[in-house]
């Protein structure tokens, strides 16, 4: 047979067995239930951002102004008229309405049923003044219009970087792009690394290399299952992006499906990267008890990369050091996909990292190659990793 039949063949198995195993299903369902349980949470967390107010007796007066306080505050409000106190309060106990105004325009009564919202109350306490200060104006005889010019004064801000309406979007595509990233390359790549002990320990292996070659084995299992996990993440990628459009989670479509396309490339590369690393020190072990030892360094690099940037990238998104990690080829699948989500990766940097990952592939791959055809036929004890860089 020729290679590439070869490896066709024990790609197209592993594949076949990955594809239809239930740990497969069941990861998958997990993932998207999370991701709807996260659309819904900020759903209902969007809702409850809107502050629902009643008007009653003479405070039904301020329903125009105080709308157009609370949206210079940025504070979305509901405002409705009730008919009587007693219903007012009501509502107020049963979580119907946030607050009830009520009484005089000059000194109204807010009724709430723990806090008052501390922006309402700043709007609350706008009108109360500007009446109060109408009431004074009346008494000496000037016009309401008076002071017009004072009330009017205001700050002026020069923002040398101003903010980015779309930045909270933006940190929440990062996080899930990111956490999504680091299951799937971990989760496939130990399944590379599965594979390769359960082959050793029924010797299986034996009979396979007897036929075929060392690389041959190792790449065909590392693109089989490497499909099943790009398979798992188009169908992630997908829902998301409908669950996001059809609940309003994200306003960015453009950027959410670059980041998303994007994240599929990221994939691939972390994954031959990590799957690698994984099969080279899964053939140092001869039994499935002793791979989690064998692989958490391995493990680890990722995760530990995506906490600390992601922790640094928060708060400053162009910071050095998340900027530096980035482009180290070990942490670049999870971290470069995050920065790109928020906008502060130009391309020249993105180049760069590609560039980086791919000859890390091949060094890697080189090595990882080396270390299987050396350890993988060697049962018994742990094989250390220097010997089977000499064998």
């Amino acid at each position: 047979m020729t290679t590439s039949r070869v490896i066709g063949l024990v790609a197209g198995r592993e594949f076949n067995t990955r594809v239809r195993s239930k740990s497969f299903l069941v990861s998958t369902v997990v993932i998207l239930a999370v991701l709807a349980a996260y659309a819904l949470l900020f759903t209902f967390i969007a809702k409850e951002t809107t502050v629902k107010v009643g008007l009653t007796g003479q405070a039904t007066a301020m329903s125009a102004p105080l709308s157009a306080a609370a949206d210079k505050l940025g504070k979305k409000v509901q405002i409705s008229t009730v008919d009587n106190q007693d219903d007012g309060v009501a509502q107020v106990r049963a979580g119907k309405l946030d607050v009830l105004v009520q009484g005089p325009l000059g000194a109204p009564t807010a009724v709430v049923k723990s806090t008052l919202d501390p922006e309402l109350q700043v709007a609350l306490e706008g009108l109360v003044r500007a009446q109060a200060i109408q009431g004074v104006l009346a008494q000496a005889g000037l016009p309401p219009t008076a002071l017009n010019a004072a009330q009017s004064a205001t700050v002026k801000v020069s923002e040398l970087e101003p903010p980015d309406p779309e930045q909270g979007q933006r940190i929440a595509l990062s996080l899930i792009t990111g956490i999504v990233l680091v299951f799937s390359i971990m989760a496939f790549g130990t399944a590379v690394a599965q594979g390769v002990v359960e082959e050793k320990s029924s010797r299986v292996v034996e009979i396979l290399l007897s036929t075929i070659r060392p690389w041959q084995l190792l790449l065909g299992k590392v693109l089989g299952i490497g499909v099943v996990g790009l398979i798992q993440v188009v169908i992630i990628a997908v829902v998301g992006l409908t669950v996001a459009n059809s609940t309003g989670v994200f306003s960015l479509p453009t950027v959410a499906l670059g980041t998303i396309l994007g994240a599929l490339g990221w994939y691939v590369l972390g994954f031959f990267l990590y799957a690698a690393l994984l099969a080279a020190a899964g053939s140092l072990v001869s039994r499935q008890e002793e791979l989690q030892s064998a692989i958490t360094p391995v493990s680890l690099l990722p995760t530990i990369a995506f906490v600390v940037g992601v922790n640094l990238l928060i708060p400053n998104p162009t910071n050095t050091i998340s900027t530096v990690l980035s482009m180290i080829p070990l942490f670049t699948p999870t971290l470069m996909p995050s920065r790109i989500a928020l906008g502060v990766a130009p391309v020249w940097q993105i180049a760069l990292s590609v560039a980086l990952m791919v000859a890390a592939i091949a060094l890697v791959t080189w090595l990882a190659g080396r270390i299987y055809r050396n350890a993988v036929l060697q049962t018994g004890a742990r094989v250390r990793l220097l010997d089977a860089l000499r064998s």
